[in-house]
């Protein structure tokens, strides 16, 4: 086990310990972090710290005990095709298609991102461990759309900053059902784990602050089409969020309703990444992509607009 240690310069002084040690690359991510002071992997000043909310001090020595990577002998390159957005030296922008999962897990080491990844024989960074190599954000298995892959570790943790500091915009389309008749919206309600079904997140005063904002595009009456910014990234946010203000998003049946499966022809949720804008982690340069829906959530907008936008449709 490596151990890594460093003291905050004063533009650190008074930062939650969570983001000094994702920002010191011990980490790649805070809830990496938080996990290392979870398990005791955390000293300041030779005590053990486990609170991620300790503000750091100048003059304050921080130890991090970093594990040794995950193995992957069971994670075997695949020959997957992959709809590739945008490619250099440092990045990968990729338009992940529906039903893929991300990187394996729970017994799921075959058909992912990571697989795919490995099948094209790239460098990818290893800061989020052999069993995410280059992952620096996720999408839900049936969400659609851009997501950024590392092909280094100096690239990874960059991103992986950027990230935690919201300076990388992510926006969504969604078909949720019903009319929103604002022409935008706010949800500032905490997410965590269903205190019953533990598949499931939920909104709940123990769970970790999330905000997601959305603005209408277009409205059919019965469904909305709206455009999603997520302010944070908790697992499932923008499916949980809707749901709770009763705007569940269409296809939906985990978070929606029984009858949400194969609702407008669409074969799962419609939700999809559609834009991402960030700095490039080594150039510095701006960079923009789109991607459009895929065409279950595409023909699904073409049905409402034959419908006619019932209920006084029209753009938002």
């Amino acid at each position: 086990m490596e151990t890594m240690v460093t003291t905050p310069v004063p533009e650190d002084v008074g930062s939650r310990l969570d983001v000094f040690i994702a920002k010191e690359q011990a980490a790649p991510s805070r809830s990496a972090a938080q996990r290392h002071l979870a398990e005791g992997r955390v000293r300041v000043n030779g005590y053990i710290e486990t609170r991620p909310s300790y503000r750091v001090r100048q003059g304050d020595m921080v130890e991090i005990d970093i594990p040794p990577p995950e193995r992957s002998d069971s994670i075997l390159p695949e020959q997957i095709q992959l709809a590739i957005v945008y490619e250099d030296d440092d990045l990968m922008v990729v338009n992940k298609p529906r039903s893929m999962v991300v990187h394996p897990g729970a017994g799921r080491t075959t058909g992912t991102l990571v697989n795919a990844l490995l099948g094209r024989e790239m460098d990818l960074s290893r800061i989020g461990g052999a069993l995410r190599p280059g992952i620096v954000h996720r999408l839900d298995k049936d969400t659609t759309g851009l997501m950024i892959v590392a092909k280094n570790d100096a690239a990874h943790a960059r991103l992986s900053a950027d990230l935690a500091a919201r300076r990388i915009d992510r926006r969504y389309l969604a078909i949720v059902r019903g009319n929103i008749t604002e022409k935008s919206g706010l949800v500032d309600a905490p997410i965590g784990r269903h205190p019953i079904d533990r598949k499931r997140q939920a909104v709940i005063p123990s769970g970790r602050p999330a905000i997601t904002r959305f603005d209408v595009v277009e409205r059919f009456g019965d469904y909305t089409l709206i455009r999603v910014k997520l302010e944070t990234g908790r697992t499932h946010q923008i499916r949980v969020h809707m749901s709770y203000i009763g705007r569940p998003v269409a296809g939906d049946p985990m978070y929606g309703t029984r009858d949400a499966a194969g609702e407008l022809g669409l074969e799962a949720q419609a939700l999809h990444s559609a834009s991402l804008q960030f700095q490039h982690p080594i150039t510095g340069n701006t960079m923009f992509f789109e991607a459009p829906p895929p065409a279950d959530f595409a023909r699904a907008l073409d049905e409402l607009r034959r419908r006619g936008r019932e209920g006084g449709g029209g753009r938002g």
